[in-house]
C-alpha cells in the first residue's frame, strides 16, 4: 500500500551557474507534490570557475571534469545537510533525492550518435548523504530517439493543470516553454536564451554574476538591429522537438552578431533583455495562439523589468488579454519550480512511473527516467 506521502529532495543548479537550490518536497500517492522549504547556496568561486570553463573545449577536460563532477557533488551534499537541519529531519525520512547535475555538453540533433552530459558524482552523493540518489534522468530518453530535454512538462502538467489554456515559462539560464491546453495534448520545448546572455554579459563587464531587477538593461536602449540580427537565429524558427544551451548560446555568439559595431555596454544588455522576451513571447503566440494565462518560474520570474517587459509586450502578440503572473499564485515559490520538479522526477523513478512526454522531447515512447545510486 502507497504511504499517504514521502518527502523527497530535489537539487537544482542551472545553466546560469548561480548556485544551487535544495527543495524539501512532500509527494502523495498519486504525484500531487507541494514544496515544504528549501535552501539556497551559492557556488564557491572555484567551483563555479570550473563548471564555466568546461563549457568550452580545453586541455585535461576529463581530468578537470571528474573534480569538478565531486565539487559539485560535495556542494549538493552540503546543501541537502542544511535542507535536512532546516527542516528537522534526518536522512532516514527522505525517500529519495532527485539531482539533474551540472550540463557541460547538450548534442541532440546526431541520431544514433547524439549525447548529453551532465557532470555529478551520484554515488559520492549518495555516499555523503546516505539517501538513495536519482540522476542522469536526460539519456534514456535521448536513447530513445528524443532531445532529453525540457524535462519538466510532465511535472508542470500535473502541477498546474487549469481549466483555462495555460502555458508555463520557466527563466533560468535557458527559457523554455510548457503549453497546457484545455483540450488536446500537453507540449513544450526551450524557446531560447533566458538569463545566460544577460548574466554573461553584465559579468564581463561588471563583474556581477546577474542583472539584479535588470536594472542595468534599463539604463539601457534596445539596438534593435542587433535585437534582429539575434533572432535571425537558425534556432528560433526550427519547430519543435526542440533544446538548447550552451552549446548554441555563448558569449562568442554574442560577440559575432555584435561584429565590429560599438555600441554602448548597457544598450547591448537592453536588448539582451528584450531577446528574452520576445523570443519566449515570440514562440507562445506561435504555438499556442489561444493560451490566456502565462506562469513565469525560474529566476527570471524575479526580474521585475523582465516581468514588466513580458506583460507590456504580450499586449502587441496577442490579440486576447494574456494574463502574465508568477508560480507565487499557485502557492510555488518561482525559486523553487525547478527543484520541485526534480523532486518529481525522483518519485517518478522510485514509482517507476514514465516521467518524459514523447509530444514534448520526440521520444519513440514514454520512457522511466534516471538511474539509482542507492545509498
Amino acid at each position: 500500500m502507497n504511504k499517504p506521502h514521502s518527502f523527497y529532495i530535489g537539487l537544482m543548479s542551472g545553466t546560469s551557474l548561480d548556485g544551487i537550490d535544495a527543495v524539501l518536497a512532500k509527494i502523495g500517492p498519486n504525484g500531487e507534490a507541494s514544496a515544504q522549504m528549501a535552501v539556497s547556496t551559492p557556488f564557491a568561486p572555484d567551483l563555479r570557475k570550473a563548471l564555466f570553463e568546461l563549457q568550452s573545449p580545453g586541455p585535461n577536460e576529463l581530468h578537470r571534469e571528474k573534480q569538478a563532477g565531486n565539487g559539485l557533488s560535495l556542494a549538493y551534499a552540503d546543501a541537502v545537510s542544511q535542507l535536512l537541519k532546516k527542516a528537522a529531519l534526518q536522512a532516514s525520512d527522505i525517500s529519495a533525492i532527485g539531482a539533474h547535475g551540472q550540463t557541460i555538453r547538450h548534442q541532440p540533433d546526431l541520431g544514433d550518435m547524439a549525447y548529453t552530459h551532465q557532470t555529478l558524482n551520484a554515488a559520492l552523493l549518495a555516499e555523503k548523504t546516505g539517501i538513495d540518489v536519482i540522476a542522469d534522468f536526460r539519456s534514456r530518453d535521448l536513447a530513445a530517439g528524443g532531445h532529453g530535454a525540457p524535462l519538466v512538462p510532465a511535472f508542470h502538467a500535473q502541477q498546474f493543470a487549469s481549466p483555462e489554456n495555460v502555458a508555463i515559462l520557466n527563466i533560468g539560464g535557458i527559457a523554455n516553454l510548457t503549453l497546457l491546453p484545455k483540450e488536446g495534448e500537453v507540449t513544450g520545448f526551450d524557446c531560447g536564451p533566458g538569463n545566460m546572455l544577460m548574466d554573461l554579459w553584465i559579468q564581463e563587464h561588471q563583474g556581477n554574476i546577474f542583472d539584479e531587477n535588470g536594472s542595468w538593461a534599463l539604463q539601457g536602449k534596445v539596438i534593435e538591429a542587433l535585437l534582429s540580427k539575434m533572432l535571425a537565429d537558425p534556432f528560433f524558427a526550427k519547430a519543435p522537438p526542440k533544446s538548447t544551451g550552451r552549446d548554441d548560446f555563448h558569449l562568442n555568439w554574442l560577440l559575432e552578431k555584435l561584429g565590429s559595431d560599438n555600441h554602448h555596454a548597457e544598450d547591448v544588455q537592453a536588448s539582451l533583455l528584450h531577446l528574452t522576451a520576445h523570443s519566449a513571447l515570440e514562440a507562445l503566440v506561435r504555438h499556442a495562439p489561444q493560451t490566456q494565462k502565462l506562469i513565469v518560474c525560474g529566476g527570471g520570474a524575479r526580474n521585475n523589468a523582465l516581468m514588466n517587459l513580458l506583460k507590456v509586450k504580450a499586449q502587441s502578440f496577442f490579440k486576447e488579454p494574456l494574463e502574465v503572473t508568477t508560480s507565487e499564485a499557485s502557492g510555488i515559490d518561482p525559486q523553487w519550480v525547478e527543484g520541485l520538479a526534480f523532486a518529481w522526477l525522483a518519485w517518478a523513478h522510485k514509482e517507476k512511473r514514465p516521467a518524459n512526454l514523447p509530444a514534448v522531447t520526440g521520444a519513440k515512447g514514454p520512457r522511466i527516467l534516471g538511474a539509482c545510486y542507492p545509498a
